[in-house]
């Protein structure tokens, strides 16, 4: 049906070359570049073992524009799916809107000195998009991306108001490493240690990070202790649905990461910002990230569950309703399926759903659009169907404090 290039040869990019080629009626031609091809080579080895299926490679530095542009006309694709790093999402938009291709990402953008994401950024390629006929969807994994279209869902077919929303998301997996993020290192990290926020009476609250924590229970996991951060796409959602008077993400941390972590802040090896080592500028974090395991070789030996949900409470019918909408994933089921762990299959197999949906015309509309903005029904059914089913509890207690 139509050609896809994918952008990025990490944990998720090798989801989504995986799962693109296991529907192939939809992605009749599919194309996987990066700034290193053997790993690209590496991951089209896996698919055509395994699934059977002939991707393409290419090298190519998503920094540059015209570096896409040429790689795009020469593939000639109907749709760039952008999993490679945040910061590379502007520079990805502007060659989509140079060579007139549909666009999507995974991860909103964020300025490389700046440990600061948010939407802002991308919602001004909307105008552009729209007058050129093209299409960006953005924060299209599970958080952001799922998460959304659970709202979306629940807004539609549960709720006659939602009031307060919390996500929450646990990953009870063990990859038998000291110290291992389960997305790049570089990203992850500054993600849980700026300043957390969440939404109350039309306000941004803002909190020292992971300051607000209180255990969960996580269903066929149990309780676990969850943190309070800010994630972006609460930015989206709170503007989407203004009936929310609060709006919380909630994340799960085992101890041992967060001893971690704190020594690795003590000691400076999370700043983003240059020092001089032996004549020399590095950036602490990227050397950290250097030496850290990769997200993509954690698969083979990781076991238990994530567990990923929105627990919403609002009104139906003039009477109080709580709604809880989750998926379970296990991470040794993933890797057998495409060599990944659940971490990366939670996110890739979203963004493969959203660009089919693009590429089957289901989702297809000019402008950039977040995933709460468009039908969440048939991103549902799909869920369903590619390896990462829903569940639902209607008026079941949900562990958060409301006001009378």
């Amino acid at each position: 049906m139509a050609k896809v290039l994918i952008i990025g040869a990490g944990g998720v990019g090798s989801v989504v070359a995986h799962k693109c080629a296991m529907n192939s009626d939809v992605f009749t031609s599919i194309m996987l570049a990066s700034r290193t091809k053997a790993k690209c080579d590496r991951i089209a080895a896996e698919i055509r073992e395994m699934h059977g299926v002939t991707i393409q490679t290419d090298q190519v530095d998503a920094d540059q524009v015209p570096d896409m542009v040429a790689l795009i006309n020469s593939f000639n694709p109907v749709l760039v799916i952008n999993v490679a790093l945040p910061y590379q999402d502007l520079p990805i938009m502007d060659a989509c809107l140079e060579a007139g291709v549909h666009y999507m990402d995974t991860a909103n953008y964020e300025p490389k000195d700046v440990a600061k994401f948010e939407y802002s950024w991308q919602w001004a390629y909307k105008e552009r998009f729209e007058k050129a006929g093209l299409m960006a969807l953005l924060g299209c994994g599970f958080d952001p991306g799922a998460t959304q279209v659970f709202t979306a869902y629940a807004a539609k077919h549960h709720f006659d108001r939602m009031d307060y929303l919390d996500i929450v998301d646990c990953n009870a997996g063990d990859h038998g490493k000291a110290f291992a993020t389960n997305f790049n290192p570089e990203i992850n990290i500054r993600e849980i240690t700026q300043p957390g926020r969440y939404w109350e009476n039309g306000e941004w609250i803002e909190i020292p990070a992971m300051s607000i924590h209180k255990p969960i229970e996580y269903p066929g996991i149990g309780e676990r202790e969850s943190y309070v951060l800010y994630h972006e796409e609460l930015e989206s959602l709170v503007k989407n649905f203004p009936t929310l008077k609060r709006a919380r993400f909630w994340m799960t941390f085992g101890q041992a990461y967060l001893t971690h972590l704190e020594v690795l802040q003590n000691v400076g090896m999370t700043r983003i910002d240059p020092v001089k080592f032996n004549g020399m500028d590095i950036v602490p974090l990227e050397f950290l990230k250097a030496v850290l395991p990769a997200p993509d070789s954690l698969g083979e030996n990781y076991t238990g569950q994530t567990s990923i949900g929105c627990q919403i409470k609002g009104v139906k019918d003039d009477e109080e309703r709580t709604y809880f909408i989750w998926n379970n994933c296990d991470h040794a089921k993933t890797y057998r399926e495409v060599r990944g762990q659940a971490v990366s299959y939670t996110t890739g197999v979203p963004a493969m759903i959203g660009a089919m949906l693009m590429l089957t015309g289901v989702w297809m509309k000019p402008g950039v659009w977040n995933c709460e903005e468009l039908d969440p029904d048939p991103f549902i059914e799909q869920m369903n169907k590619q390896g990462l089913p829903v569940n639902e509890q209607v008026n079941a207690t949900l562990p958060h404090e409301y006001p009378a």
